[in-house]
């Protein structure tokens, strides 16, 4: 049996740096990055996986700069919306199945509980709208495919919520956190470490595997918290000599170009009825993120 061909695309960001080492073993990784595959160049997405020829394409690459795209929604539905569709139209001529990454902000935040998969979507930012138009195109395109909704990635690597808090608070001896919203932070490791499970599972079952798996899945961490709980506990478990006050104000203090959820929690259910794979609570998997630092 010939080995798998694997293309991970954007593998600077958060998730693909991690995912180019839990995918190893699974096959033959051809990683890539920006400067030779740009999800806003749709000629370059095709003439990559043209060359590539992969059996599965994992994409966790994205216009992440939430509030940025409320003022450059072209490029964030080229990247977020259309070049998905673009990887899902290849996929299918090549027979290769997709694994793509989307978001909560499909949701608007006001249901009481846990969103679960089939929940009415109603995006309430350009973000959340490019997100979800990746979705469709992907699901619309008939290729097999996996799409893994997550929320507030954070790690070692990138941009995100943890090196910012622990950048500021080395920096002010107070902090106002945003206590109104509620989600569950999922470390980038747990993303890639879950999806290479799932990955190793296809391995051993025949080509229909995809096909009767295909579909959307929720890939959170367990539990949740607040903006602010999430801060307290990062310095908490920091190593930071003067620790900063962490203040709860509402989110209408902090105002932002995008509007984000109120509720971002979702139910891991589905996931684990169909892959039996579990997530770590959030708590948890910050304390081992926080040890690797």
């Amino acid at each position: 049996m010939s080995e798998r061909t694997i293309l991970l695309t954007g593998v600077n960001g958060q998730v693909g740096f991690e995912l180019a080492r839990t995918l190893q073993g699974l096959g033959r990784v051809v990683a890539v990055d920006r400067s030779r595959l740009d999800l806003g160049n749709l000629d370059q997405v095709r003439q990559v996986v043209h060359e590539v020829k992969p059996s599965l394409i994992v994409n966790p690459a994205a216009y992440t700069a939430v509030d940025k795209a409320e003022s450059d929604a072209d490029a964030a539905m080229r990247i977020n919306g259309e070049a998905p569709g673009v990887l899902a139209e290849e996929a299918k001529r090549l027979n290769a199945a997709l694994i793509h990454y989307s978001t909560d902000y499909v949701f608007d935040g006001t249901k009481e509980g846990a969103y679960v998969e089939d929940d009415a979507v109603n995006p309430q930012n350009v973000y959340g709208k490019s997100k979800l138009a990746g979705e469709q195109a992907i699901a619309e395109s008939g290729c097999d495919h996996l799409i893994f909704r997550t929320s507030w990635v954070y790690g070692g690597h990138g941009k995100n919520f943890l090196l910012t808090m622990l950048r500021l608070g080395a920096e002010r001896d107070e902090l106002g956190v945003v206590a109104d919203q509620t989600g569950a932070p999922t470390w980038a490791n747990t993303i890639a470490t879950l999806t290479a499970h799932v990955v190793s599972q296809s391995m051993s079952a025949d080509h229909d595997w995809w096909k009767k798996k295909s579909g959307v899945y929720h890939l959170t961490a367990s539990g949740s918290t607040s903006w602010h709980g999430f801060a307290q506990a990062i310095f908490e478990k920091s190593s930071l000599a003067k620790k900063p006050v962490v203040k709860p104000i509402p989110a209408s203090a902090y105002p932002t170009p995008a509007k984000r959820p109120a509720n971002s929690r979702m139910s891991q259910r589905k996931l684990f009825d169909t892959f039996g794979i579990e997530a770590p609570d959030w708590a948890d998997a910050l304390d081992l993120c926080m040890r690797g630092l």
